[in-house]
């Protein structure tokens, strides 16, 4: 359970660095920082999971958490993390578009 725990808080905040990268790489899509931390933290735990349950060696299948599964994790996170944010920040720009208009 603790392994789970730390996991999950990996990706969290990688995911949470994810959303950050992403929205100052492209700022059209940002959200804001408060924004960009709150979507890509639930994009990299979101993520992080998804991937865990399809590649349960992500997990640290040998009873710990390795190095291999720990930098899964945070590439898994981080991506997510940025998917998510770009995501909401096209509907974002969408919906303020259809406002415009």
């Amino acid at each position: 359970m603790p392994e789970t725990l730390l996991s999950l808080i990996v990706q969290l905040l990688a995911g949470a660095i994810g959303g950050n990268a992403a929205g100052a790489a492209l700022k059209d899509y940002g959200l804001g920082m408060l924004g960009n931390t709150v979507a890509g933290a639930i994009g990299g735990g979101v993520m992080g999971q998804v991937l865990q349950a399809l590649l349960p060696a992500l997990a640290g299948g040998t009873g710990g958490l390795d190095i291999g599964a720990l930098l899964a994790q945070i590439a898994g996170g981080g991506a997510g993390g940025a998917i998510l944010t770009v995501i909401a920040g096209l509907v974002k720009n969408a919906v303020a578009g259809q406002r415009a208009h």
